[in-house]
């Protein structure tokens, strides 16, 4: 049973905060537009008081951290009109402050930069696979033994590379939830899951990871990432390991009657709405081509804005029309894990601005300039600042900062970065991306998903907990391995 059934819509007065919230928001994107693209924009110095402008962005964690843990407003705050109300209340609040402290054609103007260059285009490429790849059932049932659910997580972080973090999540999380139904011990799969499928899998392609995706935006060339292979190698390779011995610790711990009716519940597997497969591929291509900062391949002639992202819910609508009702009814699909992603995550990117301001004001002075130093900075903010944005300002600060005879990338219009930086950041945003629910977008959809289906996922600080005990000891070791010194 869907948790929605246990709670109350939301007030009125909620509602009504949401909808102020939005328009005051809009009525800020129409001047971001008016003010976006009309020549240069001289760069104010950063207040004195920029600790009060990152406070809306510092309470909008806190309430995504705690408010499910309040049982006051716990059911109030499942609500996406309620998660709306509170982020867009934050960013209204985020935006008075630029307004007040640096004028307000410099706060349109970020308005601008945040949601159309950097949001619109995140949340419909998350959107389009979301919705593709919801149209993809795969039937059966297999034994949830732990070679099954470890084979399971290796084909999806294969596929997180070609299909995105996303598409590869929404695939397979269904059915891999529905394999263990008859195992009362779950959660630690879902948190692998999105250790492994959501975030560590994407790193071989910019399609694969919402930053690996705005770094080919900016330049990064298509295949770059592919050079990542031994450290995707690597830290996927542990992580399933370490699966394996703690699933096979909790399997054992099952009840013999519940392990036997999972042995018995064997399904021929199947795979429905295969057209999707198509689509998802087209996804990739378009996003491989189209880009209105560079002409289409073989041609002179620029994509015009927002081309790429028409076209994406384009192949979506396609996907919506050709795919029998019957297969999305069979993934239990709906729009609100994506519908959470976007409430939440329209304030997050708004919010954080005025930490990426501070970062860009100082990051020189924080004396970053070893890959080491690039690495954990850049994966320590990526956690909990999202991983696509943080990546761009230490993609920008590491531009920078050359190393004397290291292999140089041309990053399009922000000239070269020396290779073994590009990689540390990109490594870094990737990886620890997965330490929090909000450092990647899909966390929080596999989250969502799970808890649909009944498994109890732990809080915002518990699912921490696990990624300091797990993940963080594994980026370590690779850091080691692998993260450069000059």
């Amino acid at each position: 049973m869907s948790h929605a059934t246990h709670h109350s819509g939301p007030s009125r007065a909620v509602r009504s905060i949401a909808i102020i919230g939005c328009l005051v928001i809009l009525v800020a994107l129409v001047g971001g537009l008016i003010g976006h693209h009309d020549g240069e924009h001289v760069k104010p110095e950063l207040p004195g008081s920029w600790a009060l402008g990152a406070a809306p962005f510092a309470f909008l964690l806190l309430a995504i951290a705690t408010f499910p843990l309040i049982p006051a407003i716990a059911g109030w705050w499942h609500s996406n009109v309620s998660r709306l109300a509170v982020a867009a209340t934050c960013g209204v609040a985020t935006l008075a402050w630029i307004a007040a402290t640096m004028g307000a054609g410099h706060a349109a103007t970020l308005t601008g930069h945040a949601v159309l260059d950097e949001y619109i285009p995140f949340i419909v490429l998350l959107f389009s696979l979301y919705v593709i790849s919801g149209g993809i059932a795969i039937r059966g049932n297999l034994p949830a033994h732990p070679g099954t659910n470890t084979a399971i997580l290796a084909i999806g972080t294969v596929l997180a590379s070609a299909i995105g973090t996303t598409g590869a999540s929404m695939v397979l999380i269904r059915f891999l939830l529905s394999v263990n139904k008859e195992r009362h011990k779950v959660a630690h799969t879902a948190i692998f899951f999105i250790f492994l499928v959501s975030n560590c899998g994407g790193l071989l392609l910019p399609l694969g990871d919402p930053p690996l995706f705005l770094g080919y935006l900016k330049g990064v060339p298509f295949l770059w990432t592919l050079s990542l292979w031994q450290e995707w190698a690597t830290v996927n390779g542990i992580l399933l390991v370490l699966y394996f011995l703690w699933d096979r610790h909790e399997w054992k711990a099952e009840r013999r009657a519940d392990i036997s009716r999972d042995e018995h519940a064997r399904r021929r597997i199947s795979i429905d709405g295969r057209l999707n497969i198509v689509w998802l591929l087209l996804v990739v291509l378009v996003v491989a081509t189209v880009d209105p900062s560079r002409p289409l391949p073989g041609t002179e002639w620029k994509p015009f804005t927002y081309m790429r992202e028409l076209m994406m819910l384009g192949l979506c609508a396609l996907s919506m029309a050709f795919t029998k009702d019957a297969v999305r009814k069979a993934n239990e699909f709906d729009f609100g894990a994506i519908a959470e992603v976007a409430a939440l995550f329209i304030g997050i990117f708004v919010t954080m601005q005025v930490p990426l301001m501070v970062l860009q004001a100082k990051g020189a002075a924080l004396g970053i300039t070893t890959p080491m130093g690039y690495f954990w900075a850049t994966g320590s903010l990526s956690a909990v600042l999202d991983n696509a944005p943080t990546y761009l300002v230490f993609l920008q600060t590491a531009v920078a900062t050359p190393i004397d005879g290291a292999a140089q990338i041309s990053v399009g219009d922000l000239g070269t970065v020396s290779e073994p930086l590009l990689s540390a950041v990109s490594l870094g945003a990737v990886f620890m991306g997965a330490m929090t629910y909000i450092g990647n977008g899909p966390n929080f959809m596999v989250k969502a998903i799970a808890e649909q289906r009944g498994v109890r996922m732990p809080s915002f600080f518990g699912y921490l907990g696990w990624s300091c005990l797990v993940l963080l000891p594994t980026l370590y070791l690779v850091s080691r391995l692998f993260v450069a010194s000059p």
